[in-house]
Order: C-alpha cells, then structure tokens, then sequence
C-alpha cells in the first residue's frame, strides 16, 4: 500500500519552516516499533601515558569504560531521544553485557519483548579510545566479539510465529539488519502483510536499513543505505559521480519495489530517490568536519521513520533525517539527538537554496519558483 502524498507549502522559508516543526512535533506521539540485531557498543578510554619500552605502541592510562545499545539497540534509543515511543525485539545473551545493554536503553523504550537467551553470547563492539590533557580522545583500536552470526533460519521462523502481538498499535515499523539472519525477506515480508490488513487511515510505514543484503528486501516503503553499502551492492565506485549515482539510485528502486531510496552519503549529504519523481540532492547541515559517525546511520533511519509516521512526505523525512544526521556525528560514540536539538537545528538552519533537484529523473509533479522549489514531491 503507498503511503498518501503530502503537499508541500506554498513556495517560501517561513512555511517551510513551520511546516518541518510540526512535523517534528507531531513525531513525538508516535510509536516506533524496531526489529533488529542488537549490540553492545562499548568504549574504553584513557590518555595516553608514554610508548612502550617492549614494542612501538602506547600505552594508556586508563580512564572510564562506558557500554551502550548499539545496532537496532541505537535506532531505538534514538526514536526516544526524539519523543517518540519505542518497542524493541532482538535478542541478547544471559550474560553482563546483555545486561548492560538492556540497562542501558532510553526510559521511553519498551524492552519487555527482548528475547533473553543463554546459549546466546551478545555481540560486543570494543572501541578503545586515547587522548591527553588537551587532545580529543581518537579511536586507535576497535575489538569485536561476535556472536554466533548468522543465527539458525529457525530464530527469525519462530519470530514471524509471534510477530502479531508486537505490532499492536505501532505507527511504524523499522528493521535494522546487521547481518544475524534475524531480519530475513521472509519476516519482512510477513510484516509488511500484517500491518497492511490493519485498518488505518493512513499506511504504515515500513522501513529497512541493511548492511549485506539490501536488495533481497523487497515492496517495503522506504530503505536508507549509506554510500558504500550501495557500491558493494553493484560493485561500482561513486566518489563524485552524480551519473553513477543516479543510476544505481534508479536501480536500487527497481530491484527493491520501494517507495523511496534515501542513500546517506557522508559529508556530500543525502540524495532521495522516488519513482517517477526527479532526485533530490540534500547538503549536509552543519559542518562537514565529522567528529564520529559511529551509529549515524541509526540515527538517520529511525527520524525518516518517525516523520514518515507522523505524516510527512518522503522528502520532508529525508530533511528531517538530514538534521539529524549532521547533529549526531559531531558527537562522539554512539549518539542519539533529542527533539530539542532537531528543533533548534530546523529554526537556526533552514536553507533549501543550495538542493539540487536532478533532471534525470520525470519531471513530474514539479513547481519550482525563484528559489527553485518543488512543489507536491510525496
């Protein structure tokens, strides 16, 4: 089912504007349900004390160690951070770090459907990070201790059995796969039926961010691949090339059968594909001097999905998601955005005259004024 098309504002920054607030207004009553693989970001730091006399490395002088939800984990803190309402299904072990993990979620997620398993060993990713007195810490070493990837085809089976109950009364759905075999064609698929035969005056969104296996999703709303996830995809190198973009963007949507491809693409910004509809290239908001992208990704997913569930276009989700995703990687580690920031990112930054509307794509449905805007973009 296509989610309705929204119309823009007359052409002008005031209306834009007010209308990207309330947007993110609207976003903090909805309710995000996020499926997916979760993991333990942990961070050791210390500062650097001398190298050492056995072998040419530093050594550290220990500091602090702090361990959040990262993965699908972090899509959720960030849907909460925002104001919205967030369910998680995932799975983690029986032992500390699960609980830690779990701990370490947002008070506004609701982590009742978290699967506890013991012969289940949670998925760490170490990031161990040195800095002095008036240095910024910088990440020199990342240990990751995996789990027992991928899962046996009968955990993501047995998921889809019981699947029915978690998706009461969501506005949303949001599948973050990083490779478990948890998130499989065949639970998204059962997903997507389900909240389709809901009664709802508007469709629910559902939406995929997967690192290996993209184009094996396929008739869902709405997936947002970084940039490299896409070269793997097809084998190709974009860099700078616009055509090659807009080629494999084209692709992405035909292979898919989705609504929308929101490729994110670093300090370059995003670029939004629709079928039928031109490409939009979006610059990054803020500085392109990035601090961390550690969970960017998280964080772009989980404000497309609220501001798909609260009515925006895709467009509008993709601004919105834009915000977000320049705020987060000035931070460090694994970060969320609060709706505050979103807020005050839309009112002291709202510039749509440097976008770039691409002529390859049908140029159906297009206004443009003075400031080149588009009109009714869905």
């Amino acid at each position: 089912m296509l989610l309705a098309r929204s119309v823009h504002p007359l052409p002008g920054e005031a209306e834009r504007k007010e209308r990207l607030l309330a947007l993110a207004d609207h976003a903090t009553s909805r309710r995000i349900l996020v499926i997916g693989d979760l993991i333990a970001d942990e961070f050791i730091y210390g500062e650097v004390a001398r190298v050492s006399r056995e072998a040419p490395v530093l050594i550290l002088k220990y500091d602090a160690t702090a361990l959040v939800a990262g993965g699908a984990g972090n899509a959720a803190n960030n849907v909460s951070a925002l104001g919205g309402h967030a369910r998680i299904v995932g799975l983690v072990g029986g032992d500390l770090e699960g609980k830690r993990l779990v701990a370490s979620f947002h008070s506004r997620v609701d982590r009742a459907h978290v699967i506890r398993t013991r012969g289940y060993r949670t998925p760490v990713k170490t990031r161990i990070l040195a800095g002095g007195i008036h240095a910024a810490r910088q990440q020199v070493v990342r240990i990751d201790r995996d789990s027992d990837w991928p899962l046996d085809e009968r955990v993501s089976a047995a998921l889809i059995r019981k699947i029915d109950p978690v998706l009461e009364d969501c506005d949303a759905v949001l599948l973050s796969d990083y490779g478990s075999g948890l998130i499989t064609p065949a639970l998204a698929d059962a997903v997507r039926r389900r909240v389709a035969r809901r009664p709802r005056r508007r469709p629910i969104p559902v939406l995929i961010d997967s690192r290996y296996r993209l184009v094996d999703f396929r008739g869902l709303t709405a997936c947002t691949p970084n940039e490299s996830e896409v070269e793997a995809v097809f084998g190709i190198h974009l860099d700078e090339d616009a055509e090659a973009l807009e080629r494999a963007g084209r692709m992405l949507l035909r292979r898919t059968g989705m609504q929308a491809v929101l490729i994110t693409r670093g300090s370059r910004g995003m670029a939004l594909f629709e079928p039928k509809r031109p490409t939009v290239h979006i610059p990054i908001f803020g500085s392109d001097e990035v601090t961390d992208v550690t969970g960017a990704g998280d964080t772009v997913i989980a404000t497309f999905a609220l501001a798909l569930a609260a009515g925006a276009s895709f467009y509008e989700a993709a601004r919105l998601a834009n915000y977000a995703g320049g705020l987060v990687v000035m931070k460090r580690g694994t970060a969320t955005v609060s709706a505050r920031e979103l807020s005050e990112a839309i009112r002291s930054d709202h510039d749509t005259t440097r976008e770039r509307w691409s002529q390859q794509g049908p140029a159906q449905g297009r206004r443009a004024n003075q400031v080149g805007w588009v009109g009714e973009v869905g």
